[in-house]
């Protein structure tokens, strides 16, 4: 079977797997989503990060509205097969829609979360509804 691979991740009940989009060179992590099987078929196949929209319920080519891709260069899955981790090469250099080079721009400092990292670009400017 030519699709043995996709067997091997231990899919939850839903039929979902976490993935982690990590930057290549860097080592950051850029951002947490999800992926069902065609996500992560089409992923492997485009070289480029698909995932599925619990929300929207749909599957999402990242950077369809933005243009912010991610190009994928390599593909691991952890030790108990359910969290994917993608190695990108992020395009323009933000992950986040808040315009933020990563969604984890937040950090614990005294009690509260304070936003550490800078918004690179406007969403307004990069989502023209």
């Amino acid at each position: 079977m030519k699709e043995n691979w996709l067997n091997k991740v231990n899919w939850s009940e839903d039929g979902l797997v976490p993935a982690i989009a990590q930057d290549a060179a860097t080592g950051r992590v850029l951002m947490v989503a999800w992926m069902d099987r065609d996500a992560l078929k089409l992923t492997w196949q485009k070289n480029e990060a698909v995932y599925w929209s619990r929300s929207r319920k749909k599957l999402w080519h990242k950077g369809e509205e933005s243009g912010h891709i991610q190009k994928v260069k390599e593909i691991r899955l952890d030790c108990d097969g359910d969290v994917v981790l993608l190695q990108v090469e992020q395009q323009g250099g933000i992950a986040c829609h808040t315009g933020r080079e990563s969604c984890f721009y937040r950090r614990l400092e005294k009690e509260r979360w304070s936003e550490v990292d800078a918004v690179l670009k406007s969403p307004d400017e990069i989502y023209k509804k």
